[in-house]
């Protein structure tokens, strides 16, 4: 685990010098379009279940409802900037989160951070273990199905990748996330996806009954 700290720290520290001029170019884009902080902070679950405040850039207007994912606002386009849509679509509002990388809150690999309200997921990630590491920029789900994935098989494919972790299997996620973005396969927008509809649909039964 020190060796993967270490890798961390490295490689962090040199996408954060290297990709400095498309950070400058994002902000200004951002702040162009629309008024508001060009970060978005966001509670998330850490390493033991601690809380950090996750970094990206933002990508929806400022009276978007707060720890609501994407997928279970009632009409999510209307709040999505154009640059988010961008933003998204390329993975590129996610950059921000090699400073919480650096500063030792995430990994380049491992499991997506989760909501702090995301009680389901959480708990179905303590079968599993994947709560007690670090969590991740991307990692095995992420190449698996990403958003289109229900909770208990993303919460399966977090605990294969603590099972297995090591650095030739966070280099096999890294490779596939670099596919996986090019392709932007597992992207889902605004419930578009069937996994999604279904997490909508078993949400709005819940308040119902």
């Amino acid at each position: 685990m020190k060796v993967k700290r270490l890798i961390d720290i490295i490689l962090s520290l040199i996408g954060l010098i290297l990709l400095s001029p498309i950070f400058l170019i994002l902000i200004i884009a951002i702040k162009l379009e629309s008024k508001g902080p060009v970060l978005f902070k966001q509670k998330r679950i850490g390493i033991n279940k601690t809380h950090f405040n996750i970094l990206k850039f933002r990508t929806m207007r400022i009276d978007t409802p707060k720890d609501t994912p994407t997928h279970l606002l009632e009409n999510p386009d209307q709040y999505i900037t154009k640059m988010g849509k961008f933003l998204r679509k390329t993975s590129l509002d996610e950059l921000p989160q090699i400073w919480n990388i650096f500063m030792g809150q995430m990994s380049i690999i491992g499991p997506r951070p989760a909501l702090w309200n995301q009680y389901d997921l959480i708990d179905e990630r303590d079968k599993y273990g994947a709560n007690n590491v670090l969590p991740g920029l991307t990692g095995w789900a992420q190449i698996n199905g990403r958003d289109e994935l229900s909770i208990e098989v993303k919460a399966k494919l977090d605990g294969e990748y603590v099972e297995k972790i090591s650095i030739g299997m966070d280099v096999k996620c890294f490779i596939g996330t670099i596919v996986s973005v090019l392709k932007s396969d597992g992207v889902v927008e605004g419930g578009t996806g069937t996994t999604a509809k279904k997490e909508i649909a078993s949400s709005k039964e819940s308040v119902s009954k």
